[in-house]
Parts: C-alpha cells; structure tokens; sequence
C-alpha cells in the first residue's frame, strides 16, 4: 500500500512513550546523574571559596542551574517522548518550571543550612535535602506539564487503526 498522505508516514516514526515506570527509572537514572554533576559542581564552588553567606548560595544556585538544565535535555531525549514536540510552549513551561524549583532549591538548602546543627556533613546534607524536594517537582511538572503528550483523539485512533 502507497501513503498518500504526508502526514501518515511521519506519525509512525515518532518515538512512543515508555510508559510511567519507564520514565521513573529513565528519569531515576539521569537525575542520579545530574546530582553528580550538581553536587560536583557545588562542592567545587565551595572548595574555590564560596562556602561563605552569601556566596554559598550563589555556589548552589550556579550548581542547581547546571545540573538542571543537563537534566532538562537528556530527559528530554531519553525519558518524555513529548519532549521532542512543541517547542514555544515547552521551552516556556521550562523556564517557569526551573524558576520555581531554582527557588526551591536555594531556599530549602539556605533553610537547612540554617536549622541544622553543624557538623561536617551540614552543607551535604542540606543539599541533599534541597535537591530531593527539587527533583520530585521536577519529575511531577516535566511529566504532566512541559512534557505533556498528546491525547489521542478519536480521528487518531480511528486513522491509526485504518493504515493497519
């Protein structure tokens, strides 16, 4: 059979979903990467000289943005097949999204660096913290919102069912 419509070879080439527990484990796999690369990152920073107020909260700012954003494109490769779809609104959703989990992040880890006694582990542990409250926002928002697929529609579902 020869498709006479443009429009019908181009859908069977897009990727599929790998469905929620898929996108759990891709998207496990690549934030425990990411954290690397954040916490590397700001222990870095710190060890450069940025363990001080105000200058470690620039160090996990400047670490948070690093690590997100390597996050953002391999999820969006790797994990969320709307991901490859729309880019103004996705690229929108992005950024309101990492405003409000780069808010998150300095402010819980500020908050523990400020109730927990000290100790050694008190700046590691208060990433920790600021960084799993992030990646649950994350996780929940890239899925549900700025990588949101499409539903199907009935036309869809009955032209689909038609080519085969």
């Amino acid at each position: 059979m020869v498709a006479t419509d443009p429009k019908a070879g181009a859908t069977a080439a897009e990727p599929s979903s790998p469905g929620l527990l898929g996108q759990l484990i891709r998207f496990g796999l690549i934030g425990g990467f990411c954290a690397l690369v954040d916490f590397g990152v700001y222990q870095g920073l710190r060890a450069l000289g940025m363990d001080a107020t105000p200058w470690v909260d620039i160090a996990r700012a400047l670490s948070f943005i690093v690590g997100t954003t390597t996050a953002f494109f391999l999820n969006r490769k790797f994990t969320f097949a709307g991901g490859r779809q729309e880019g103004a609104r996705q690229i929108g959703s992005f950024v309101a999204l990492y405003a409000v989990t780069f808010l998150v992040a300095v402010g819980v880890n500020r908050t523990m660096l400020h109730v927990l006694p000290d100790s050694a582990w008190k700046a590691t542990f208060g990433w920790v913290v600021s960084q799993a409250t992030a990646t649950v926002i994350n996780f929940v928002m890239l899925k549900w919102v700025v990588f949101r697929e499409p539903r199907a529609t009935v036309s869809t579902v009955v032209s689909s069912t038609e080519e085969n």
